[in-house]
Parts: C-alpha cells; sequence; structure tokens
C-alpha cells in the first residue's frame, strides 16, 4: 500500500485532535483511501512540548515554514489561525505545488478569493471543509451534494458560544452577563469573546457559505452583522409567550434584486428543528429548488469534530493529488468563469417581519399613537401584547409582532416612535425569520 506523508501546522486542541484521530482510525482510513497516512514533520510554539506528543518519528520545527520546506511532507495542514502567518503559510504551499488544507474562517472570509486565484494558477489543492461548522459537513453539502439544485437561502447556527448563552438566557432565566460568565467558566467562550458575542465569527463564515450556496466572491464587509449584547431575559420570555425562540442567525437569501446576507438575533418558530439547537451546537438550513429543505446539524467546534473535517479534506486530497485541475470541483462550488456579480443588498432594502419591545407610559392614547405611526408607515401589526407596569414609573413594555415589510419602513417608523412624549429610551427591534422546515 502506498503512503502519503503530511506536516501538521499547529499543535494545540485542533492540531492534537487531528492527531489522535488519525492513530485511532488509521486502519478505516486506509481503507478508505487505499494509503497509509504518516504525520513526518510539525511545528509548533513550544518544541519540547509538541515533540513529547508527537514522539520521535516526528520532525518538530518552531518555524511553520520549515514544515512547508520540509521535503518530505506532500500535504500541508495549517491549523494556527489569524491571517498574516496563516496566509504566508497558504501561499507558499500553493507556489511550490503541494495541497493545502486549513480550518481558517478568518483567513478564508479575508483573503479568500485572492486565495482561491492563486490555488488556480498553480494547479493547487486547497481544502477548507473545517472553516465553517467545524465538524458538519457544510461545505461538501453545498460543493457537492446540493449541485442539482439552485439554492434559494441558506439559515445557519453557526456559532456555539452565542447558542450556548442564548439557551442559557432561556433555560435558567440568566441575562447576558451571567450567561457569558457560564460560557467562559465552561471554556465554550474565550476571555475576549467580542469576536463571537457581536457576530463577526459568524458573519466571516456566512460570507463563504454564500459563495458556496450563489456563486459570488466572499464578501465579509457585506454582511450585515449584529451581536447579542443588548438582548435582555424579557425579549427571551416574549418570545416564548408568542411561540418563538431568538438565535443568533446566519441568513444568506437569494431575492429578485440581489442577495441579501446578514447575521443577527432572530425569532424563529418554537416548532421549527433549528429552534431545537440548544447549548454550543451548530445547524444549517439550506433550501433548494429541486430537494427542498434540508439541515445539518452537529458539533460546530472542538477538538476532534473539527479534525474530523480536516481529515474528510485530507481524505479526498489524497484522492485527488495526482488528477488533472479540470477534474477537479471548483473551490467555491462554480467555475471561475461563472462567478455571479448579483449585488448584495443593503439591510435597509431586506424584506422581513419583525419584533418590537416599546417602552411606554401607562396611559390612554399610546397605542393608538404607536399603530397610527406603524400605519403610515406601511407596517401592519400581526399581534400585540402589553405587559405589565414597571415599578413605580408606571411604564410598560408593549411587544408587537409585525407583518412582513421592508426595513427602511421600519427604521422610519421606529424613528417617530421613539420622539413621542409617552416613550422612554429607544425601541428593541429584533427581525424574525419563519422558515420552511418544521417538526410537525
Amino acid at each position: 500500500m502506498k503512503s502519503l506523508s503530511i506536516g501538521l501546522i499547529g499543535v494545540g486542541t485542533v492540531g492534537r485532535g487531528v492527531v489522535n484521530v488519525l492513530e485511532r482510525n488509521k486502519n478505516e482510513i486506509s481503507r478508505r483511501t487505499g494509503c497509509n497516512i504518516n504525520l513526518v514533520s510539525a511545528s509548533a510554539r513550544d518544541v519540547n512540548k509538541a515533540q513529547a506528543f508527537l514522539g520521535e518519528n516526528v520532525k518538530v520545527y518552531s518555524n511553520p515554514l520549515d514544515v512547508v520546506k520540509d521535503p518530505k511532507v506532500e500535504i500541508v495542514i495549517e491549523l494556527i489561525g489569524g491571517t498574516t502567518d496563516a496566509k504566508s503559510i497558504l501561499v507558499e504551499s500553493m507556489r511550490v505545488g503541494k495541497p493545502v488544507i486549513t480550518a481558517n474562517k478568518a483567513l478564508l472570509a479575508e483573503h479568500g478569493n485572492e486565495l482561491i486565484d492563486l490555488a488556480s494558477q498553480h494547479n493547487g489543492i486547497l481544502g477548507y471543509e473545517a472553516a465553517v461548522a467545524g465538524g458538519i459537513p457544510i461545505v461538501k453539502a453545498l460543493r457537492e451534494g446540493l449541485t442539482a439544485n439552485s439554492i434559494q437561502w441558506v439559515a445557519g447556527i453557526v456559532n456555539g458560544t452565542t447558542n450556548f448563552i442564548l439557551t442559557q438566557m432561556r433555560d435558567r432565566q440568566a441575562g447576558f452577563a451571567e450567561a457569558l460568565e457560564e460560557a467562559q467558566r465552561l471554556g465554550f467562550a474565550e476571555a475576549d469573546p467580542t469576536f463571537d458575542i457581536e457576530g463577526i465569527d459568524a458573519a466571516q463564515k456566512l460570507s463563504i457559505i454564500a459563495a458556496l450556496a450563489f456563486g459570488i466572491s466572499v464578501q465579509p464587509n457585506r454582511v450585515f452583522t449584529e451581536g447579542i449584547t443588548k438582548l435582555e431575559p424579557i425579549d427571551v420570555n416574549a418570545a416564548e409567550d408568542f411561540g418563538y425562540r431568538i438565535k443568533l442567525l446566519g441568513m444568506a437569501r437569494r431575492v429578485s434584486s440581489g442577495i441579501e446576507l446578514r447575521v443577527h438575533p432572530t425569532l424563529v418558530p418554537e416548532k421549527s428543528s433549528i429552534a431545537a439547537v440548544r447549548g454550543a451546537m451548530n445547524a444549517v438550513l439550506v433550501q433548494g429548488d429541486a430537494v427542498g429543505p434540508t439541515l445539518y446539524y452537529g458539533a460546530g467546534a472542538g477538538s476532534e469534530p473539527t479534525a474530523s473535517a480536516v481529515i474528510a479534506d485530507l481524505v479526498d486530497i489524497s484522492r485527488l493529488i495526482n488528477s488533472s485541475p479540470d477534474q477537479r470541483v471548483p473551490y467555491f462550488a462554480f467555475e471561475k468563469g461563472q462567478m455571479s456579480d448579483e449585488p448584495v443588498l443593503d439591510i435597509d432594502d431586506v424584506v422581513t417581519s419583525y419584533y418590537l419591545r416599546i417602552r411606554a407610559s401607562d396611559r390612554p392614547g399610546v397605542l393608538a399613537d404607536i399603530s397610527r405611526i406603524l400605519a403610515d408607515n406601511t407596517v401592519s401589526i400581526e399581534a400585540m401584547r402589553q405587559r405589565e407596569p414597571m415599578g413605580k414609573d408606571e411604564l410598560v413594555n408593549i411587544i408587537i409582532l409585525t407583518h412582513v415589510t421592508r426595513e427602511r419602513n421600519i427604521r422610519a417608523a421606529l424613528g417617530r416612535i421613539e420622539k413621542l412624549d409617552s416613550i422612554t429610551g429607544k425601541v428593541v427591534m429584533l427581525r424574525m425569520e419563519h422558515l420552511d422546515f418544521v417538526n410537525e
């Protein structure tokens, strides 16, 4: 049986997971690939620690580029994160003709278009299944499994940290700060959680998903992004009262005027499959015109779930390494000359329905004023509830669900509502998605 030698750059949580899974399942992997896959070199910040873990048969370098240059290495796996050194590793690997695998969504979101062009120039191979939703094979599903479909929309929970926090806010009635602290204690959130809780991580992943779904370039700067930091338990509970749950949802949708790309807290029906996703798990719903709705669920992060996706790329590459470039699946699912220039819509042009929480004085005429302003801006009310006065100030929370309308209309209405003497503070506005995939 032939052998394939790999170099591993980064021997951290995911890197160790790759080593462990390769060793534990080496017989199964060999049966699938027809070759023995051997780790021959690696790089790590702490060379001695990595050497002790990997054993004497693996050469450990301090400089990642030494792994790329190692003549024994046939495939490079980059697992160090960041966008500077990691980019250099991918560029050099392609330049010297070595296939490279990465789990780096930030790198792909920021430099994906450039890297794909470079790979094409050098007839290179780039695997990135682990960069989006960890162990869920959503990249392969969009690149290959759903090729026959015109994708209509993709909706995903692709950040486990925020989903864990929202689950805690619902189940334990915890405030945001308390739920975040618990996530940090359990290792689901970083010491600086900004990247997750402000929706940046999810937006980067969504930009890659949209490229695969619609054949557009990767455009993370065009994703409307809103995090979960302003959510309060009252909103979680009010959504529940109406039969919804709140999720940080990434939504990519093709409409007649362009493509919507947005990440924000979203009310989804409690009977929808995506509403049932709890804790740090991920899920992605894809609506195709031929297949209808399909659901992909699993661990979006972690040592071995991410390693599973990395090794899936490794297995694919072992089969493709000697193939002609024109026999390979395009990196972003569509042939290079067939990429679309469909515009990404501004958030003001998005059409959906809305949840509003308005803090108002408990006196006659307030509801009439609010209803009139909404109607003036072509916003119709689907449902409305008023919660009990809050303390001595006799303020009430008015909860409104709207029918579908354009975002610029709702923003114009809220601008007028917030100027009323009877209204205190900013109106809380959350978007709603009903989706088409529900548990009956």
